[in-house]
């Protein structure tokens, strides 16, 4: 069965993101250590249990296992991720250098990734089953899709924005969570 996480506010700057199952809980806010709360330095937690409430502080018991730090100022861009998947060492490099286009040419809204199980993924935009985005396997296997609710649709006591990744990849949550959300931010700064 697939993770079918729900966005609960659409915003790539800080969401709970749920299954709907109750499997899997993750986290993204600003990281708490980064100066003045900056939405620039975001921390990607497993929170182990749902929230239930916005102000809920568990995750700052606990170890990011992804500190995404988008570029400051008027430079502005892509910074630096670092992973800190336990018992591997901590990893940090450039964005740009782990989400690279998928063409010398092409537009920055089809990028791949190298996951922690050492393959190859790839974003797309918009280019499939109306899915906002859709991360491909290089056999072309739909790995997972976001969709975000658009304005217009009315939202029954849940979101509407869902994250889907299939049973064969549920092993990569955060590696597909940690991407998309880079990939969510230059399209949200035209990067």
């Amino acid at each position: 069965m697939p993770y079918m996480f729900e966005d609960r506010t659409g915003r790539v700057t800080g969401s709970d993101y749920d299954d709907i199952y109750d499997r899997m809980f993750i986290r993204v806010i600003p990281h708490p250590r980064s100066p003045a709360r900056s939405n620039n330095v975001l921390a990607i937690y497993n929170m182990g249990r749902r929230s239930t409430r916005h102000g809920d502080t568990r995750h700052l018991e606990r170890q990011p296992l992804v500190v995404l730090e988008f570029a400051e100022g008027a430079a502005g861009g892509l910074g630096n991720i670092s992973f800190f998947y336990p018992p591997a060492p901590s990893m940090t490099m450039p964005m740009n250098r782990y989400l690279r286009k998928t063409t010398f040419f092409g537009g920055s809204l089809s990028r791949k990734f190298r996951a922690s199980d050492g393959r190859e993924y790839r974003w797309e935009h918009q280019s499939a089953d109306g899915h906002e985005w859709s991360c491909i396997s290089e056999e072309n296997y739909l790995v997972a899709h976001y969709e975000l609710r658009q304005p217009h649709m009315p939202a029954y006591g849940v979101s509407g924005n869902t994250l889907t990744i299939h049973e064969s990849y549920c092993h990569l949550s955060i590696d597909i969570m940690a991407s998309l959300l880079i990939m969510r931010y230059i399209a949200e700064h035209n990067l």
